[in-house]
């Protein structure tokens, strides 16, 4: 059964694991003023919760290939079940597709992917995004720079 709330200690754990994941648990322990084995415990059991759901190294896009950003608001014919859930199961295929947000306001849907060139871009827009059934707009904005980025979600700690 999920916990109603985290305490203190545990919303210390997740602040530390979100800025390094790579960190022991001898030195998270520590860090957030426990004995390691208790602390391997809370770890595991805000894994188990859902509250931790994965471990991740974050890549440069630019140093993999892929320095163009662009986010891309669609809107579909009808935002119904059905087209929403048929929109939304095509961008989880899409390895392109690194973020996709149901949206209010004037479009549906908004992504972000991130490509090689503007090639590949014409190719994802053409061949693959522009394809899905019940899909009526494609608006598109280029990132020229990337002014912050970060993963780490802003916990409040009492």
């Amino acid at each position: 059964m999920p916990r109603k709330s985290l305490d203190s200690t545990d919303l210390r754990i997740v602040s530390v694991l979100q800025e390094s994941a790579k960190i022991t648990n001898a030195e998270l322990a520590e860090r957030v003023g426990l004995t390691p084995s208790p602390c391997l415990s809370r770890v595991r059991a805000l894994e188990t919760e859902g509250i931790i759901n994965s471990y991740v190294a974050l890549v440069t896009p630019s140093t993999v290939g892929l320095p163009i950003s662009v986010f891309i608001h669609v809107t579909l014919e009808r935002q119904i079940y059905s087209s929403t859930e048929h929109f939304e199961s095509q961008m989880k295929k899409q390895q392109e597709v690194m973020e996709c947000y149901l949206m209010t306001g004037d479009s549906d849907y908004l992504i972000r992917v991130v490509v090689a060139d503007i090639a590949t871009l014409e190719a994802f827009i053409v061949n693959k995004l522009s394809k899905i059934a019940g899909v009526s707009n494609i608006r598109s904005s280029f990132a020229l720079k990337q002014v912050k980025y970060k993963t780490a979600l802003p916990i409040r700690q009492s």
